[in-house]
Order: structure tokens, then sequence, then C-alpha cells
């Protein structure tokens, strides 16, 4: 029963062959060394002697022996009878088969090269410990990891396999220790009062519906000021929970994986009530353990939606505030048209020569009466507006919303801040200083925070300070600081300060050199610059030197800048060649019908991806038809219709407890991603996939969807959502039409802050060097970090002609690049920021800091400027950015490079679109968690289809080309994007053939016959 956690590719590869091994792995186990020739030679007869040397590389590359030598790939068998100068290995491996000495010099080979049986004592002791410090360390779902870890110990040491189940059963038993030991430590840090605030989170109050941990799980949605002070509640509720003792110090969880703690709260957050309540009869201490690291990571959430909606509620006031301050200035146009006529008047006069100056003020005056002269004046300085004016004066009538919630708001979180913060936490102190008083005007308060907008409103004119204006410039200046994370708060996911995770200055030091080759980056900064400089200089002689012949570019004198730009021509179309128009006619036809249902369960039956959804905690037996009902569920998220259609009360696998059951405890974002990698993974495989492209080369963009439901996950863009709010699925496509990563950003965040994330943090067998995005995508900064993290950056940069370009000096001439080439890059702050950057650099490669998080402390917020750091990246990036440029004026393949493998991304949204077909396309999930879970659905939908497209057309080019030349070229451009042949719609049916289910292919629409009578036609 033990081994019901593992995979069909996991049992069937253990201690066995898995097709012909490589090359590589020829060489490595099976070459015959002088002593291993010696041995061998030993033997009598080519039969005992091949038979020998197969054994002694089968106990070396798969860590035991094979019960039948026949079994052996031919590959192997022939490598070795060469070495040996056996003529006829199959027929000498055969003989040997046939023998009796195989067992013996098994037990041979075991004894000369030192191999021992997996029941030594001290062999069970290391292993056990070895596999107890990971099952310690990692995740408890990843049983599966844990036995291959196990399986690569024992091959490292020379132990002979044992039986899978005998493994399997350690694994489990090892595992279940871990986590009784784990549970264990736990409890005993909870002292009696918090033990008993913990189990009365699971009994029903009198006068409530619901248990105390049924009304905490529940996230905030709605967008108002009510549901502020209720989330500012939730935190203060946890928090008082989880404090021990008369001092209220907070449990100290540190010193426990996190990995584990967050699978308790996974489990805890999603099981029902029923389930823990059950759990508290049978087993105290589980469910105090599961309670407490529940209660810690609720208290960190809750402190996250209680600022993300501190932030979404000042946005919401702000934007009301501009909006009504822009409606206010449109119904006095007429007034000001009027008061401009008069001024325009006087202005006449003024600038009329025949006006002598003695007699200026009368002819002015007989022309404009000075009372409506003076009502001009005084309209005008009403009416118009400042440069900088962001129409705050609005936003006094929003005063009584915000001390609704401020009193609490203050008193709730203890925030931190970096340097540039800290005039934002004497004005918190301050107002908490205050707070309860009634003065109305504030002489001592800090007016650091007051910027030069709010100075008009704030100071009055006594020189004293509005109560009611510094409020409220202080909420509007602290969001921008908390989103900039120059104030953070501490015990937060979302809102802390992404610099305390970098790499510490004894940890850079330890690990620069290392970190330094893997990038490829040089640890003086000097060097690299004088590296940059000769690239760049060539870059800029190459480029200048072929613009004879460049017919796409000009020079544009005075642009819209008012100095000198560039244009380039656009790129013409790139029809397609009639072979390829020829052979989309012949191979789609050829791509057998289809509903969804049977696709996602063939290409289930093809990767095994269903094995990777497991349930929360630790249950390994899976239950009979789990594989359709994980389908079921999936297809139910991506297309938006909901589990209704497909519940089926005669199929056990589809029932609606059983699907609900499914979708509650298998679909979450981290076996999405699992699954996802096996596709992509799978696509890797295809020869078509790998004409298309090696997967070094991917896109990023997003996808809007209108949310039309309350929610704190979602933001306002008339141009996306009209007058509603929805969010970006900001996905990443390969060069191979595989997705590889999804971010669910609230609204349309700018694009440049997550392009790093799909890079970095993916989790699939891809490795992709060059990102290409749309303009909103790109930034200086993103150049800079492109080129520290070793990436190529090439984003579709709208108005490219208005791009700066950037040199060293003046040394040189760079000819007709000469006027465009006028801005020169500030060394000094590079060289003398280049250890900070390349620590940055080395973090966000071992992942100990998110890159849109460290984004954020990089860009400036309106009227700041930014940091030395920010700008030392930036110049750097301006280095990058002209080399790019100087690439896209002088490369029009580079140019329909990029253009096409962004069209590739925009054709895989397209066939995501037509997924995602129910409920008009909206989202209607109030909660984080849901939205990224649905997406997630979706975006592992649309990779099933696409390799289920490509299995299909490799096979079918390959019927073709049995008929007709095929071009790589044409191969090349062929997409996986097409559906129409794919039922999205009206039937579900989870059943297929027998033979599908065990890997065969369905047969295409044309038989041979038939296409060489098209093809002749």
């Amino acid at each position: 029963m033990s081994v019901d956690f593992l995979t069909a590719h996991q049992r069937e590869r253990y201690g066995r062959y898995q097709g012909e091994p490589s090359s590589e792995h020829l060489s490595q186990f099976f070459y015959l060394s002088d002593g291993d020739r010696r041995a061998i030679n030993d033997r009598h007869g080519e039969a005992n002697r091949l038979g020998f040397a197969v054994n002694l590389g089968t106990v070396r590359f798969l860590g035991g022996f094979y019960d039948d030598i026949g079994e052996t790939p031919r590959g192997v068998i022939t490598y070795l009878g060469s070495q040996l100068n056996i003529r006829d290995p199959l027929g000498s491996l055969e003989q040997y088969r046939n023998g009796r000495s195989c067992r013996r010099h098994q037990l041979m080979i075991a004894e000369l090269y030192g191999y021992r049986d997996y029941h030594d004592p001290r062999v069970r002791l290391r292993l056990t410990r070895m596999l107890y410090m990971k099952a310690w360390l990692i995740d408890p779902e990843r049983s599966k990891a844990l036995f291959d870890e196990a399986t690569s110990w024992l091959v490292a040491q020379k132990v002979l396999l044992p039986g899978i189940t005998t493994l399997a059963n350690l694994v489990v038993k090892v595992k279940d220790r871990a986590r009784k030991r784990l549970l264990k430590r736990i409890s005993s840090k909870v002292d009696g009062l918090t033990r008993q605030k913990l189990l009365s989170l699971l009994e029903r109050q009198e006068d409530s519906r619901f248990t105390p941990l049924e009304r905490l799980r529940r996230s905030p949605s709605r967008l108002t000021t009510e549901e502020q002070i209720r989330a500012l509640d939730k935190v203060q509720e946890l928090r008082a929970i989880i404090e021990l003792g008369p001092l209220f110090k907070k449990i100290d969880l540190s010193a426990f994986p996190q990995v584990r703690l967050r699978a308790l709260y996974r489990s805890a957050n999603s099981d029902p009530v029923q389930s823990l309540s059950k759990i508290k009869d049978r087993d105290l201490e589980r469910c105090v353990a599961t309670l407490t690291a529940w209660a810690h990571f609720a208290t960190v959430r809750a402190a996250d939606d209680a600022l993300e909606l501190f932030d979404q509620l000042i946005a919401r006031l702000v934007t009301r505030a501009t909006r009504t301050g822009k409606k206010e200035r449109l119904r006095s146009l007429k007034e000001l048209d009027r008061a401009a006529r008069i001024l325009s008047e006087v202005c006449a006069v003024v600038l009329d020569n025949d006006v002598k100056d003695v007699s200026l003020r009368t002819t002015v005056f007989e022309r404009v009466p000075k009372p409506d002269l003076v009502k001009a004046l005084y309209a005008v300085g009403e009416i118009t507006r400042p440069p900088e004016d962001e129409y705050l004066e609005h936003l006094k009538g929003s005063y009584g919303q915000i001390r609704r919630f401020l009193p609490k708001f203050l008193s709730t979180f203890q925030f931190e801040s970096t340097e540039a913060g800290k005039i934002f936490l004497e004005a918190l102190e301050y107002l908490r200083s205050v707070e309860g008083t009634k003065k109305q005007y504030l002489s001592d308060a800090p007016k650091d925070i007051i910027s030069k907008p709010w100075l008009p409103f704030v100071i009055t004119p006594n020189g004293t300070v509005s109560r009611r204006y510094y409020t409220l410039c202080f909420v509007q200046r602290l969001r921008n600081a908390l989103r900039r994370r120059d104030v953070f708060l501490v015990d937060s996911d979302r809102w802390n300060d992404p610099r305390a995770h970098l790499l510490s200055v004894d940890e850079w030091a330890a690990q620069k050199h290392q970190i330094a080759a893997a990038l490829g980056k040089k640890l003086d900064g000097r060097k690299e610059i004088e590296e940059l400089s000769s690239k760049l200089d060539s870059a800029y002689l190459m480029t200048a030197a072929r613009l004879p012949e460049n017919k796409a570019f000009s020079i544009v004198k005075g642009g819209a800048s008012g100095r000198e730009t560039f244009s380039l021509a656009r790129l013409n179309e790139d029809p397609d060649p009639e072979t390829l128009t020829e052979l989309r006619s012949l191979l789609h036809p050829m791509l057998p019908k289809v509903d969804l249902p049977q696709l996602l369960l063939e290409i289930d039956a093809k990767t095994g991806f269903s094995s990777h959804f497991t349930p929360l905690g630790d249950a390994s037996e899976r239950a009979q038809g789990l594989d359709i009902s994980v389908c079921a569920v999936l297809m139910a998220e991506a297309c938006n219709i909901g589990l209704e259609p497909l519940v089926r009360p005669d199929i056990p696998a589809l029932t609606r407890a059983r699907l609900e059951w499914v979708q509650h405890h298998y679909l979450r974002a981290e076996t999405i991603t699992k699954a996802n990698a096996e596709l992509v993974d799978a696509q890797t495989r295809i020869s078509l996939a790998r004409h298309w492209g090696g997967g070094e080369v991917a896109s990023a963009d997003g996808l809007r969807f209108t949310v039309p439901v309350q929610t704190i996950n979602a933001a306002p863009n008339s141009k996306y959502f009209g007058t509603g709010r929805g969010i970006t699925y900001y996905n990443y496509t390969s060069d191979q039409c595989t997705g590889f990563h999804g971010i669910v950003v609230p609204g349309t965040l700018r694009d440049s802050l997550f392009t790093l994330d799909g890079l970095l943090e993916h989790e699939t067998i891809l490795r992709p060097q060059e990102l290409m995005t749309d303009t909103a995508g790109y930034s200086d900064v993103v150049f800079g970090l492109f080129h520290l993290l070793g990436f190529r950056f090439s984003p579709r940069i709208a108005d490219m002609g208005e791009a700066r370009l950037w040199r060293f000096d003046y040394s040189s001439n760079y000819g007709d690049l000469e006027q465009l080439s006028r801005n020169v890059i500030n060394t000094k702050i590079i060289e003398d920021n280049w250890d900070d950057m390349m620590r940055i650099a080395g973090s966000l490669r071992l992942g100990t800091v998110r890159a849109s998080e460290f984004m954020r402390t990089l860009s400036k917020g309106k009227g700041t400027p930014p940091s030395t750091l920010a700008k030392a990246i930036g110049e750097l990036g301006k280095i990058e950015k002209t080399l790019y440029l100087l690439s896209i004026i002088d490369d029009e393949d580079y140019r329909r490079r990029i253009l096409r493998q962004l069209n590739r991304g925009e054709a895989r949204h397209s066939l995501a679109r037509a997924v995602c077909h129910g409920q008009r396309g909206e989202i209607r999930k109030r909660y984080r968690e849901g939205q990224e879970d649905q997406l997630g659905a979706l975006g592992l939908v649309v990779n099933a289809i696409v390799l289920w497209n490509s299995l299909y057309m490799q096979v079918a080019l390959e019927q073709l080309e049995q008929v007709m030349n095929v071009e790589s070229a044409d191969k090349a451009r062929l997409l996986p994007f097409i559906y129409d042949h794919i039922n999205l719609l009206g039937r579900y049916s989870f059943s297929i053939e027998e033979q599908l289910g065990t890997g065969c292919m369905r047969p295409l629409n044309l038989s041979v016959a038939r296409l060489e009578e098209l093809v002749a036609s």
C-alpha cells in the first residue's frame, strides 16, 4: 500500500533501464578500466566475460542487478562487446542467460567492488538519518522526491537497491516520524492559556452560525471603510491568540522549516472544521500544532490584507478627488474663457506701440472697466491650476472616512523604515501622540513629510498646521512610501522589506566568486565597464559602417523632443510562402476531432501530469479514478463553467461530492505548477517543437480579465475594464509555445515590475536566456538587472526613435550616429556601487528575494528622486539599452524575431480566451488564491492543448513526408494554437478508448493514399 504515492514512471524506472542509455552514460558507467578487464579476463569463455561485464555496468548504472539479464538494452551489450572484442555479443549474452553463472558473478562483483546489502544495519542507519533530515526540511507532500533522494543515495553509496515496497515503506515511516516530531515540538511551545484559545476556535458560538476559525479564515473582499475596520480587528484578534504570557511575547516558530509550517497552515485553512474537531478528539497534539501554525500565518496574511485594503482605499479616495477636481475644472471653462478674453484685450493694449506709457492705464480702463479686470484676474487665479496640482483640496471631504479607521490603524501596526522613510515614522508617532485630543491645529507637527503640492493646504496663513490636511497628507504619502517599501512591516509577506532578504555581507563575501562565475560577470566593476565600453564602441562602429545600406533607417531633425532622433521603417509584411500555405491546408484537416475532456485524459495518459495533484496533509493513497476527477476540475476552472455541467451521479469520479473534494484539496498553486512542468517537459521531447525553438527564448505579456465581484485583489483601468475592476494574468510563453510561468496582478500594474519573476521562479526544464515584451515591460532599471543576471532583454519599444543612445566618451567618431549619441554614461556611479549591484544579482539568482518586490524599492514615487543604487542600475541599463537599440537599427532579422515571438504569445492568449468562455470570460473569484488557482488551471489546460496539437502535428508531418518534401523553414512557422478541431462546448464525456489510455495515438483524418491523391492534385 505504501507505494501508492509513487508515480507510474517512478515504479517503472526503479532499478530498470529506460530505453537505451545515452553516449555520456555509456562512457561513464560502462567503460571498462584496466582493473575491470583483469577481473573480467579471469572468467572462462566469451559468454561469461560478457555476462560479467554486463552485470558490472548494470549495477554501476542502476544500483542493482537484473533478474533477467536478457532485458539489457542492445546498445549496452554491443558497447561492452566491442570493448571485449566479442564478435557476436547478442548471441553470447543469450548463451550466458541460459547458464548458471549469473547469480555467482553478481555476488562476486558485489564483493570485489564493495557493494553492500541494504539490510546492513549501518547502511539502514545512515540512510534513515539522511532521509530524516530531508523529511524535516521539505514539504511533507513531496514523498516522491524523498523516494528519489533515497534511490540516488543508495546508488552513490554503492548499496544494492532493495525491493521498491521496502524502500517506499522506509520513506513513509521516516516521513511520519518527522511529522510527529514537528507536531510535538510545536505544541510544546504553546502554554495552557494559548492552547485553550486555539481549541476554542473550533467551538461554535451561540450567537453565530460560524465557528471563530471559519470566521477568521474569510479574507476581506469589499472596498469599504467598515471592511477596513473589520480587517484591523481581525489582525488584533489573531495576534491576541498567539501571544504568550503576561509579556505578550509572540510564539517563536522561526526554528521550524517554513515549508512544513505552511503545509500545516494550508491544511487548517482548507479542511472543514468538523475534520479538525475529529483530529482534536483522537490526536490533541496534532490539532494544537496545526492551529498554532495556522494562527501564525493567518496573522501575517491578515496584516497583508489590511494593508492591501488601506492601499486601495486611499487610492480610490485620491482618484475620486482627482475626478471631482477635473469635473469642476470642466464646468468652469466658460468662465475661464471669458476672463481670458478680457485679459487678452488688456495685453493687446499693452503691446500696442501707438499707446503711450503715460496714457496706458487710461486706455486700458477705457477698453476694460477696472471692476471687470479685477474680476477677470480673480477668476483666472481661482480657475487655473499650477503644473504640480493634484486636486488635493478635494480630498477634504474624505477626512471623515479616514478618521473612522485611522486610530485603529495607527495602534495596530508597528512599522519600520529605511533612512528615506524615517520622516513617515516620525509623523506616525506624532499622530499617535495627539490621538484622543481635539486639537484642530498642530503647531509642533513634523513638517518634513509635507510635500510641495500639500504646503498651501497643510500650512495655514498664520503658520500653524491644519490637522485635517496634515492627516490627509500623511495617509496619501504613507501609501506611496509603503508601495516603495521605504516604510514596511516586518511580519508580512507582501509588505515587508525585500532588502532584508538580500544576501548578508558575510554570505556575499563567502559566495561572490561562485556567483560571479555563474553570472558570467567580473567582481571588479572597472574591468566590467572596460569590457562593456569595448563592446559598445564596436557595436557603434559596425552599425554606423552599415548605415548606407540600411534603407529602413533615417535621421529625423527636431523630433517630438526637439532633438535629433531616428526613425525605422515598419517591417514589411512577412507573407507565408506558398509551400507553408499548402502545408497548413494539408496538415490541419489531418488532426483528429476531439472533445476537450478526452484531450485532457489522453494527455494525462501520455504524461501522468495528474499524479502531481496530491492532497493536503500527509495522505499518500490515491482514490480510484482520481485522474478523471482532476481533469474534470481543471476543465471546470479553465473553461470558467463551474462544476455543475460536469457532475455525473452515476460515475463515482464525477459525483458532486467527489469533484468538490478534489477542487478543495488537490487544486492549488503548488500542484498546478508541478503538473505544468510535466507538460512543458513533454513538449521539449517533440522534434517539431525543437524546430520552433530550443527553449532559450521567451516572451511575456498580460491577459486582462474583468472581475465583477467585490474583491480587494482587483483594480480599475478604464482602458481594459471600462467602469469596473479587473486583474492581469501576466504569463510567459517559450519559443516552443508552452507557458512556463504566470503571475496574477491586481489591475494593470506596470509590467516592468514582473518581467524577471518568470525567468527566475519557474520550475520547468526550460532555461530561457532572452525575454521579449512590449513597451510596458521596459525601463532602464530592467535593462540593468537583465544584464547583471546574464539575461538578454528584447522589448518592442513604442516611439523607439525617441529613445536616447548613450556612449562612454567623445573620443570616437560614430559617423551618422554621432549626433544621436551625445549622452555620456556616468561610469563612476556604476563602479562605486558595483559590489552592491552584484550582491543584488546574486540574491535574485539564489531566490532569497523576489525580483518584483525588489523592483518596487527601486521605482521612484512621483516627485521623489531615485536612490543612488537605482541610479547605478539604471546607468548600467543605459549601456545595455544602447546595445539593444544598435542591434535593432542594424538587424532586420532581430526585429522580425522579436515580432514573431510576441505574436506567439498573442496567439496563445487567443487560445486561452477561447478556452475561458464561461461567464463571459469574467473571473468571479473573490480571493487571490482562488484567482491564482483558476488562472493556473487555465494555463495548464492551454498547455495540454498545445502539447496534444504538437504530438498530432508531428505524426501528421511524418505521414506527409512520405509523399512530399517538407521544408524545415515551414515547420518552424507552424503553430500549435489552433482549436477548430477541439470541441470546447457542450459535450463533457470523460471516457477514452482503452488503447488511448495506454499512450497510443488516435488515427489521423487522412490516410497516406488519400494524401497522395491530394498532393498529386
